[in-house]
C-alpha cells in the first residue's frame, strides 16, 4: 500500500470533490461551511459553493490536503492557518488558546467505502507535513472524546483518540460541542524535536 498526501490545489479539485461530494450536488456543504460565512461564500463564489472552494483552491494556502491509497484519493483534511478561516478566526465558542500562529484543522473526512482502513492516520499526518511545509509553528485541532461510537454527522471533528495517535496533545477545552460532547483544544508543536 502507498500513501501520499498532497495539497488540494485546482489540478486536484476533482480528487477532492470524489472524497466530499462524489456525486457533485451543488447545495453539498463543499467543506466550506465550518470555515467560512455565507457573505464570504457569496463573494468568492456569486452564491456557488463549488466555485468558492475553486477560488480558495487557487490561493497561496490551498485550504487543505487529499490522501490517495494507491493513487485513489481516499481522505480528505481541511487545514489551513487559523487567521485565514473566518468561521473560526470569529468563532466565540472556539477562542485562540495564546498567541501562536497556529493552523488549524477544521474537519476530517474519509471516502465512503474506504472507513475503518486506517486512512486518517496517513491524512493526518500529510496535513501536519503540509503546514510544517508552509512555516506553521503549530498544528490544533477541535476534536471531541466520545464513550463510544461517534455519530457520523459530526465525525468531522475527530475524536481525542484520532489525533492523540498523531502526537496532538489537550491543551484547552472550548465552549463548542458536537453530538452533545464538548469539543476540545488538541495541538501538535512543529518547532520542538520531540515530535513524533
Amino acid at each position: 500500500m502507498t500513501w501520499e498526501t498532497h495539497p488540494v490545489t485546482l489540478d486536484r479539485f476533482e480528487d477532492f470533490a470524489d472524497v466530499i461530494n462524489p456525486n457533485r450536488r451543488a447545495t453539498h456543504c463543499w467543506c466550506l461551511s465550518h470555515r467560512l460565512r455565507p457573505k464570504d461564500i457569496e463573494e468568492l463564489g456569486g452564491g456557488d459553493r463549488e466555485q468558492a472552494m475553486r477560488t480558495l483552491c487557487a490561493r497561496k494556502h490551498p485550504p487543505g490536503v487529499v490522501t490517495y491509497l494507491d493513487g485513489v484519493p481516499v481522505g480528505w483534511c481541511n487545514i489551513g492557518p487559523r487567521a485565514e478561516i473566518p468561521r473560526l478566526a470569529g468563532s466565540k465558542l472556539i477562542r485562540p488558546v495564546d498567541d501562536v500562529a497556529v493552523w488549524s484543522i477544521v474537519c476530517v473526512v474519509v471516502r465512503s467505502g474506504h472507513r475503518k482502513q486506517g486512512v486518517t492516520r496517513p491524512l493526518i499526518e500529510g496535513a501536519v507535513a503540509y503546514a510544517a511545509s508552509r512555516g506553521a509553528p503549530a498544528v490544533e485541532a477541535h476534536p471531541v472524546d466520545p464513550p463510544g461510537r461517534m455519530d457520523t454527522t459530526m465525525a468531522f471533528v475527530g475524536t481525542r483518540s484520532m489525533f492523540a495517535r498523531a502526537g496532538f496533545r489537550v491543551i484547552g477545552t472550548t465552549d463548542a460541542v458536537a453530538s452533545k460532547l464538548p469539543r476540545l483544544v488538541m495541538r501538535r508543536d512543529l518547532t520542538s524535536s520531540s515530535n513524533p
